[in-house]
């Protein structure tokens, strides 16, 4: 694990505090949803949240939910109705893993979600930080959740980096160390920690004059050093093999419950090999469906 000069409760206290007064109001934190939905509406809006920026997520959230406000309710959806819901978030086979991941709920724990870190793995779709986070923000079990806006501010505040490196187990350490033992207070500081880094430690604007670490932070003592960035870049949407497989769903998602020619779609788009490989995949993801010189959503 790495080593910190900080006290956990010189990080996690001031953190707390300025998350009570500061923190967004966003639909999964308030009770209201925690009451209407429990474990089930984390889950979905956290694999909504991958990748996907807040605003965007909300009004296809309070969609989802109001469609299938339970595990048992989506998992009778056929995949056509996820993928067409999905619409527009990115990243579809999300809505795939997330309906596979309802029916194993429904088969598996009798509709409820899991609060075992372990049995949440083994569902569909979801890795480290999802389960993690359903624990923490659903249950209230005491763990560490690291996300890009939580790395960013270790690697600052702790670490004295401006860029946090490539994910690794030692995130997972590091938050731990500074997790305070009280459990209710862990999840405090878990979400505080994210909050953050999503609205003050930025990672191309950070705000620290405003920042409740300022005092304290590692990287601004030192002067905010450019210490470098190892992080995988993203490649350009524009043009990607990712912009035509999301072209073919729309084309797809339109057209639904009737199948297109699929010659038609996408016709004349610029590359046809680039068109040609979207469909393949989309088809090999089991995103879309082929029958004969037809193609469509998933029955």
């Amino acid at each position: 694990m790495p080593s910190t000069s900080h006290p956990p409760a010189e990080v996690s206290e001031p953190l707390a505090d300025w998350y009570r007064g500061a923190a967004r109001d966003l639909p999964w934190r308030r009770t209201e949803f925690r009451q209407d939905f429990g474990a089930w509406g984390t889950l979905v809006s956290e694999f909504m949240l991958q990748q996907t920026p807040v605003n965007r997520v909300i009004p296809h959230l309070e969609a989802w939910l109001a469609r299938w406000p339970t595990p048992a309710a989506m998992a009778a959806a056929s995949p056509a109705e996820v993928v067409q819901q999905w619409a527009n978030l990115g990243y579809p086979r999300r809505a795939l893993w997330l309906h596979r991941a309802a029916i194993e709920i429904s088969e598996r724990h009798g509709g409820v979600v899991p609060n075992d870190i372990d049995a949440l793995l083994k569902l569909s779709g979801i890795g480290d930080y999802t389960a993690r986070a359903v624990a923490v923000f659903a249950y209230g079990d005491r763990h560490p959740v690291v996300d890009t806006n939580t790395r960013r501010v270790m690697a600052r505040a702790i670490l004295g980096q401006a860029q946090p490196g490539p994910p690794s187990r030692r995130d997972l350490a590091l938050m731990d160390s500074l997790l305070p033992a009280d459990v209710a207070e862990s999840a405090v500081f878990n979400a505080a920690a994210m909050e953050l880094g999503a609205t003050v430690c930025t990672a191309r604007s950070p705000r620290c004059d405003v920042c409740p670490l300022n005092d304290t932070c590692a990287w601004l003592a030192a002067g905010r050093p450019e210490t470098g960035d190892t992080r995988r870049r993203q490649a350009a949407f524009e043009g990607s093999d990712r912009q035509a497989r999301g072209a073919v769903l729309r084309v797809l998602r339109t057209a639904a419950p009737t199948p297109v020619l699929i010659d038609s779609v996408l016709a004349d788009w610029p590359d046809p090999l680039q068109r040609d490989r979207a469909i393949d995949s989309l088809i090999a993801d089991g995103l879309a469906e082929a029958d004969g010189e037809l193609l469509s959503l998933p029955r």
